[in-house]
């Protein structure tokens, strides 16, 4: 009885504040109706997850927005200096110099996932709950890639300043709520691609691409902005490499390897087991698993962290990844 007093009071305070969509609550709130029916180890262990990323959010939540502080207020007027200051702490080495909101609120993005990930665990055996919740898992991990996309346009000579402070504003508005209302117009976009992508792992061949990105382009469907963004950029070199790293889940160093040796010793084919005895180290990115969001974004991060490091040393091959390449496609789309 005591117990149950306990659950009862720690689930009123639990949604007094609200620090998720009221899509995400309802979630919430049903799954734990669910385990408490089914499993009262696993629905104290949510309950416990949740209190705590409540009181996370919380402090999270608490802080000023980034206009409010003096870090930017006194630049706001000019939105090229804003899009300067927002690109210093872009970098890695400059976490010190970075925002506590924008910190804690990726700090609480992480916790998110992983509350969502322990429920997507969870409800295993209730398919409607289970999928709505690793839709949910999907939809940080985008927002987490929106924000890395966000720099690199803003560090684009493209974008026009008044389109650059649009997107600043939009990164800005991120950081406050914790989720982008910009990037879920075009989520359906990067789900479909790894949708497509996770239905067509590459087969290698003569590796010309062109299997997969036919298979990817026919599982895309209805979106035909994918289309006409391949009819586009055809013929820019850095989207084509872009777009084989995607496809390949190799680097663009050891895509050229693998094709100089296929010429070398006349091989017409190669088979995915083949391709790795092709190359003299350790794969430079990771195995991705489209069943783990986390290897997605792993995936990103690295061939993002390559395209960075070929800016500073001058070097041949994509500056930029697909995500990022086709979401600067569709924004600019939207813009005109």
């Amino acid at each position: 009885m005591a117990q149950t007093q306990t659950h009862s009071a720690r689930e009123t305070s639990l949604h007094e504040t609200q620090v998720l969509s009221d899509d995400e609550e309802i979630l919430v709130r049903k799954a734990e109706e669910w385990l408490r029916e089914k499993d009262t180890g696993d629905y104290t262990l949510m309950l416990e997850r949740f209190r705590q990323l409540k009181n996370l959010g919380n402090a999270v939540f608490d802080y000023p927005s980034i206009k409010e502080t003096k870090f930017v207020k006194d630049i706001l007027v000019n939105e090229n200096q804003l899009t300067e200051s927002l690109l210093f702490f872009s970098s890695a080495s400059h976490i010190l110099h970075t925002p506590a909101k924008v910190a804690a609120l990726r700090s609480f993005l992480v916790a998110k996932f992983h509350l969502f990930s322990l429920i997507t665990r969870l409800t295993e055996g209730n398919d409607k709950l289970h999928t709505k919740a690793r839709d949910i898992t999907f939809s940080i991990v985008f927002t987490l890639m929106a924000e890395d996309v966000y720099f690199s346009c803003l560090d684009d000579p493209e974008f026009s300043s008044n389109t650059k402070s649009k997107l600043a504003n939009d990164l800005i508005a991120l950081w406050d709520s914790g989720t982008d209302q910009r990037s879920i117009r075009h989520l359906m976009a990067l789900s479909s691609l790894w949708t497509a992508r996770d239905s067509s792992p590459p087969s290698f061949g003569t590796m010309d691409g062109n299997t997969e990105l036919l298979r990817i382009s026919i599982d895309m469907g209805t979106e035909t902005e994918w289309e006409d963004f391949l009819k586009e950029e055809s013929t820019n070199d850095k989207t084509r490499w872009a777009l084989e790293e995607f496809l390949f889940g190799l680097s663009y160093e050891e895509i050229l390897q693998v094709r100089n040796r296929l010429r070398r010793y006349g091989v017409t084919s190669l088979s995915h087991k083949e391709v790795r005895s092709y190359l003299d180290s350790n794969p430079v990115y990771s195995m991705v698993n489209n069943h783990d969001p986390r290897a997605i974004y792993d995936f990103f991060v690295e061939r993002r962290g390559a395209c960075q490091l070929r800016k500073r040393v001058n070097a041949p091959g994509p500056l930029h990844t697909l995500e990022e390449v086709y979401l600067k496609y569709r924004i600019i789309l939207e813009a005109s």
